[in-house]
């Protein structure tokens, strides 16, 4: 798998050394934004399919997601991340892993 960084971290929402469980759907997507602190935007690239037309159909989803600092994903990574409980308004999703960093 990805680097993974054993340093402990002081993040009460990560899922590796903080109190938080993690449940529901696992995904991986790319990191598209990392501007927020503690935040990227992961986008998804997902095949639908159009009944009426009777085809298929390339769309994306972009979910925005915890990056606690053990973990220190940045724009271009390949990241899987795991649903959990509501951390703000907006984040339900928490990374757990680097798949593939940018560049390599």
């Amino acid at each position: 798998m990805g680097d993974m960084v054993m340093a402990e971290c002081a993040d009460r929402n990560c899922a590796l050394h903080g109190g938080m469980k993690t449940r529901g759907a696992v995904v991986e997507g790319e990191v598209v934004s990392d501007r927020g602190r503690k935040t990227v935007i992961v986008q998804r690239n997902l095949v639908k399919f159009m009944p009426k037309y009777e085809r298929y159909i390339r769309t994306r989803s972009k979910v925005p997601a915890h990056n606690p600092e053990c973990i220190g994903a940045k724009e271009g990574d390949i990241v899987k991340i795991e649903e959990c409980r509501k951390i703000s308004k907006t984040k339900a999703w928490v990374v757990t892993s680097v798949i593939k960093r940018a560049g390599e």
